[in-house]
């Protein structure tokens, strides 16, 4: 299972909607007249190869470093270009580069539909080949929860969708909503609830100091930190929720203990709780997928109490986290043993925090926001959690506004029969992020 931290980067640079491309020598300058370039700069001539290349139309190798392309190959920035183009419709012109002249300026592209912005640079020591070029943020231009809910449709497999106000007002997305999906590493939510609920009642308190006992595969990196190491609660559920540890995660869920957490989940409104019963650890998870295909398949068909069974001694087993990659190399595998809501559940849970939940909860959340900086500016709070492994992504936001009004925004995205390409649900969500309120 891959966990999601933050917008997906690509190699050296792109940050789901930010593209770092670190350059074009005389070619692709031919039709232009020797009087007009010399009096165009360097940084005006590379910022219209940039144009060029997003709609490829520009072989890069003559346009960037060869340290930007060792890091982002040339296929790589195809692809990365063809994400934009496809949501965003061809790069048209440059809207503004400010300032003209110099090694370093802001750029603005106009696309189709949005206008792109962020620094560029040339290197001066390699023919003014294009060094950086970092799109922090797309603008839509004549967008629409109409045309957002059609690009939703038009991605292969399963999509569900909803983004609105949580007190009742109309949703601006809605598709599929309740539609129950794969959360990935989303599910940590509950868990999160789940230890935040015992704070707030005196239970438990975020100081509280426990020593590592358990083992997962990554993502995270606790993993690798030494047996029986202390570690306050706050600094697990930190971990969790921020970089998606999942050592940090099945810690805390063996302390908790599943029931707690499975009452959570129930007492939070989720209309299908028993599709989480019971709640696996991701260990559990990853080694009934990596492991023996009788033991998956007994899961897959045993009702709770069974199922129990089956994973009885499981977290025991000693397997090399290479089989467990080598498992999830090669697509999506039992998409049906995961962790299950839909977007009215994620929501009635964030409503069940707000009530039942110690604060600080909201501070873990709010670690990485997972959104460009621009778009960050847009909301007085920002929570974030997603999730995904080979065939399923998931995206969710808590948001508040100025006045303290509470929006959720949840996107998940499934098929059991090809892996996710993730960039396209997350300027799918860049769009949404900037729709007016």
């Amino acid at each position: 299972m891959k966990i999601f931290a933050g917008w997906r980067l690509f190699a050296a640079g792109l940050s789901a909607g930010l593209l770092t491309i670190p350059a074009l020598p005389a070619m692709a300058q031919e039709d232009a007249p020797e009087a007009i370039e010399e009096e165009r700069t360097a940084l005006q001539i590379k910022a219209d190869q940039v144009v060029s290349i997003l709609n490829g139309e520009l072989d890069p190798q003559y346009v960037f470093t060869d340290e930007f392309l060792a890091a982002v190959p040339p296929a790589q920035l195809a692809a990365i270009s063809q994400q934009f183009t496809s949501q965003f419709g061809p790069a048209l012109s440059v809207e503004s580069l400010d300032p003209p002249e110099g090694n370093r300026a802001i750029i603005a592209i106009r696309m189709e539909r949005a206008i792109a912005r962020g620094p560029i640079s040339i290197d001066p020591a390699d023919d003014n080949r294009i060094s950086e070029l970092l799109f922090q943020s797309f603008d839509p231009i004549d967008d629409s929860p109409a045309k957002i809910e059609a690009d939703l449709s038009a991605l292969p497999g399963g999509v569900s969708a909803w983004f609105g106000p949580m007190d009742g007002g109309d949703p601006a997305i809605a598709l599929n909503e309740t539609e129950q999906m794969p959360l990935g590493s989303t599910f940590k939510l509950y868990i999160l609830a789940a230890l935040a609920r015992d704070v707030a009642e005196g239970k438990r308190a975020w100081g509280d100091q426990i020593t590592l006992t358990t083992r997962s595969f990554p993502s995270g990196m606790m993993q690798d930190w030494p047996a029986d190491a202390p570690v306050t609660l706050q600094t697990l559920a930190s971990m969790m929720i921020s970089i998606s540890d999942n050592t940090a995660t099945d810690q805390l869920l063996a302390l908790l203990g599943r029931d707690a957490v499975l009452q959570t989940v129930i007492d939070s409104g989720h209309s299908a709780p028993q599709l989480n019963d019971p709640f696996l650890s991701t260990r559990e998870m990853f080694l009934l997928k990596g492991g023996s295909d009788d033991r998956l398949a007994a899961y897959q068909n045993a009702d709770a109490a069974m199922r129990e069974q089956v994973l009885d001694g499981i977290e025991s087993e000693d397997v090399p986290a290479s089989q467990i990659q080598s498992a999830f190399s090669s697509g999506p595998i039992a998409l049906d043993v995961e962790w299950f809501a839909n977007a009215p559940d994620l929501a009635n849970l964030f409503r069940f925090m707000r009530m039942a939940a110690d604060p600080r909860a909201f501070d873990i959340m709010a670690i990485n926001p997972s959104m460009t900086a621009a778009t960050r500016e847009r909301w007085a709070y920002v929570g974030y959690k997603g999730g995904s492994e080979p065939g399923v992504l998931n995206l969710t936001w808590l948001l508040s506004d100025e006045a303290g009004r509470d929006y959720a925004l949840v996107l998940s995205w499934r098929d059991d029969e090809a892996s996710l390409n993730q960039t396209a649900l997350e300027l799918i969500a860049q769009r949404i992020l900037s729709l007016p309120r």
